[in-house]
């Protein structure tokens, strides 16, 4: 007779808590917006889970060897749009060093390049032939 009595006052206690819970005003979920979100990297991928859009903080690497000749990589923040197929369309880079950014079209070399280096500045434009225009002032 005991363990029924206990039973009847667990079924009551589990009554009164779902009684509170479902009483309780508000929603059940998020209380409110985040003002910051902090993090290494953002992804963004699309419904078939492939990869569209990231944000990544790339390090240092004082060894690489740039194609302009210099040696050494600064700490990059870089942005990329990336089309449905996995081209990169869109780059968007910034260091200590200066900025950049790249528009690709819809054939690899066609784009666009802006960059800032130090002091310098440079547009570079590609077709799909390979033919290349530099603009520097």
């Amino acid at each position: 007779m005991s363990n029924q009595r206990v039973l009847i006052a667990l079924t009551a206690v589990n009554i009164a808590v779902l009684t509170f819970s479902l009483a309780r005003p508000g929603p059940a979920g998020a209380q409110g917006v985040v003002p910051v979100l902090r993090g290494r990297a953002l992804e963004l991928v699309d419904a078939r889970g492939r990869l569209r859009a990231s944000i990544t903080v790339l390090p240092a690497d004082p060894a690489v060897r740039m194609p302009d000749g210099s040696t050494g990589y600064p700490e990059t923040v870089l942005l990329r749009l990336i089309s449905s197929n996995g081209r990169p369309m869109v780059k968007i880079e910034g260091s200590e060093q200066g900025g950049g950014m790249y528009l690709a079209g819809e054939s690899d070399p066609t784009g666009v390049q802006i960059l800032t280096k130090g002091g310098s500045t440079s547009l570079k434009l590609s077709n799909k032939d390979g033919q290349e225009q530099v603009i520097k002032p």
